[in-house]
């Protein structure tokens, strides 16, 4: 009883030190709620970006590559970043025209930096879009809102933006480079004969010329003769509009390139100097001398030492909403590769795109639709998946226009024939009617390895009719070659029916040649020249929306699977490491590298277990 009477005291003692921990405890989670509140409370209260200052600087800051839609996904930029690598950086065109439009009606806005500093430029289309918007930018604000471009350095691209400013800065140790059009393509027909490997390249049109690299050691003459005719007009075209631009005389920029050797030894050097002199810029400062500049256009920002101002960005995320009733145009964006199947952003899926087409279709508020084509080609198949879907499109009573954009050739032409208008930049790559197959074969390669095939086939063809580790058996290549001719009779058809010509007449222009947009328009493949904005203009009166202001635009695309992200995810963290093992296990040369990746479609197409692809592709990029 007396040790009972001792811990009684001491059991009081706790109880009540646990009920004034319980207590404080209750306290201290009700005090951190009430904080937690009355946080959410006041950013709901302070939701929505902040007034923006007057006499700020929109300051155009596009990062990375010009696209018509983001490629990839989230997820794939995740498993970048895993990698160590730094996500691809790209820029909508469509959010860079919609901001120049606002901006230019913004009275907050007095000054526009057009800053290219980690600018990866775009195809001459996308860039003309660009130069035209900023060309209306200064008109719609009647030149009272000045556009400064500012670089270390100006390539190409770049600076086909950069011209239409109003002042062209350049850091005093930079320079303009504008080198001209063309390319020199990789020939593998020697490497392949000392690996064993034949190409088998089966093809219609004389133009047609995207496995030559693989048969031939050189270009062939009609290669070369499409090549300088493509080159020729969008050089002429290039040069013009930096030469009205900068008011320089006709043929300045050629006479400068031809010249620079003795130019550049005039100056000692000084690529800035010489570009100041050639009158391609018009003063050299550095980055703090830009910045008292626009401090002094503008005004000084709050408890900082640079001037006001918003990127892009920022300035897109302020923009209202568009409405989401009444009619309104939609779009749908085909860029990239075409393949079989479902595909990302950044390529054409033939069911992908088919099923956004068909999406649009059935939507009640979609009045007509608008398809940006941005698209060398790839498969035959797919392609027509994508242009049946349009036709339907057609039928069911809404109005289709194409725009084509950088590129639009052979497979980008063909998903463009079941338009109501085709409309093509003067600049876009065109054209490539033609069709061709290539099956390659390493029977000699097989017999360096000491490796023989053999077995029993109940036909020649169960097997036999096409095994990359035989010879190809001349049944077929007899037989792919009568199916390619088909195919391009078929879109040689099709285009003439598209078009209101005759067969005859598309064959002479097609032969798988690739045309200038302005070319294009001279030979009947398409409508008219003009700017996205045109056909987003042509769809509205098509479908007789005659309200003065643009309709809402739509934009259909695909969202993926949870479970599908996952295992792509799966698949491109485990294969990198995989295929670096095998690189350096088997020490390929980085040539034979360049090689596989460029037949990397091949792998692709033949995941349709079919015996050969027909292939509507122009190996042809934007310049």
């Amino acid at each position: 009883m007396a040790v009972m009477a001792v811990l009684r005291p001491v059991g009081r003692f706790l109880a009540g030190g646990w009920r004034v921990l319980d207590a404080t405890r209750r306290a201290l989670l009700n005090l951190l709620l009430l904080v937690l509140l009355l946080g959410l409370l006041l950013a709901w209260l302070n939701r929505g970006p902040k007034p923006l200052p007057e006499k700020s600087t929109l300051v155009l800051n596009l990062q990375g590559r010009l696209v018509e839609q983001y490629a990839g996904s989230a997820r794939e930029q995740a498993v970048a970043q895993l990698r160590g690598n730094r996500p691809e950086a790209q820029t909508q065109l469509r959010d860079v025209l919609r901001v120049l439009e606002a901006a230019a009606q913004d009275p907050k806005i007095s000054t526009l930096l057009l800053d290219l500093g980690e600018f990866a430029g775009g195809g001459q289309a996308q860039l003309r879009e660009v130069a035209a918007a900023l060309q209306r930018f200064k008109k719609d604000s009647e030149g009272k809102k000045p556009v400064i471009a500012y670089g270390d350095g100006f390539d190409q691209r770049g600076y086909l933006l950069a011209a239409q400013a109003d002042q062209v800065l350049l850091h005093p140790m930079g320079l303009v480079l504008i080198e001209g059009f063309g390319r020199y393509r990789s020939y593998y027909k020697d490497a392949l004969d000392r690996l064993g490997v034949q190409a088998n390249v089966i093809r219609v049109g004389t133009y047609k010329n995207f496995g030559e690299p693989y048969f031939a050691q050189q270009p062939s003459p009609a290669t070369l003769e499409s090549d300088a005719y493509l080159y020729d007009d969008l050089w002429q075209r290039y040069t013009g509009a930096l030469e009205e631009a900068r008011k320089l005389k006709r043929g300045a920029i050629a006479q400068a390139i031809e010249q620079l050797p003795q130019r550049l030894a005039a100056v000692k050097g000084n690529t800035a100097e010489l570009a100041l002199k050639e009158g391609l810029v018009d003063a050299l400062k550095t980055r703090d001398e830009l910045r008292e500049l626009l401090i002094e256009k503008g005004a000084r920002a709050e408890q900082s030492k640079s001037f006001r101002q918003i990127s892009l960005g920022a300035y897109l995320a302020q923009l209202p909403a568009s409405r989401e009733t009444g009619p309104a145009l939609g779009v749908v964006v085909a860029e990239g590769e075409i393949v079989d199947g479902s595909a990302d952003a950044g390529k054409v899926g033939g069911d992908s795109t088919a099923e956004l087409i068909r999406k649009a279709r059935e939507n009640e508020r979609v009045k007509a639709l608008v398809l940006r084509v941005n698209s060398p080609g790839g498969s035959a198949f797919a392609s027509e998946r994508v242009r049946r879907e349009l036709e339907l499109t057609r039928k069911a009573g809404k109005p289709v226009v194409v725009s084509m954009g950088d590129v639009a050739a052979s497979g980008g032409y063909w998903i463009s024939m079941a338009a109501d208008r085709v409309i093509a930049d003067p600049a876009t790559v065109t054209g490539s009617i033609g069709v061709f197959a290539m099956l390659p074969t390493g029977e000699k390669l097989m017999d360096k390895l000491g490796v023989n095939s053999a077995g029993y086939t109940t036909t020649w063809l169960a097997g036999g009719g096409y095994d990359p580790r035989r010879a190809l058996d001349p049944r077929m290549r007899a037989s792919v070659q009568s199916a390619i001719e088909h195919i391009y009779e078929d879109f040689v058809g099709r285009a003439a029916g598209a078009r209101g010509k005759q067969p005859a007449e598309i064959d002479k222009v097609a032969q798988g040649r690739v045309w200038t947009g302005a070319q294009a328009l001279d030979r009947g493949l398409v409508d008219q020249l003009g700017s996205y904005g045109d056909a987003l203009q042509a769809a509205a009166a098509l479908a007789k929306l005659e309200d003065k202001a643009l309709p809402p635009l739509i934009y259909m695309e695909r969202e993926r699977g949870r479970l599908e992200r996952v295992l792509d995810g799966l698949g491109d963290v485990l294969a990198p490491p995989l295929l670096q093992s095998l690189r350096a296990q088997l020490g390929l040369p980085p040539l034979l590298l360049q090689a596989g990746s460029e037949l990397a479609w091949l792998a692709e197409l033949g995941q349709g277990r079919k015996p050969f692809a027909a292939v509507v592709h122009c190996l042809c990029s934007a310049p």
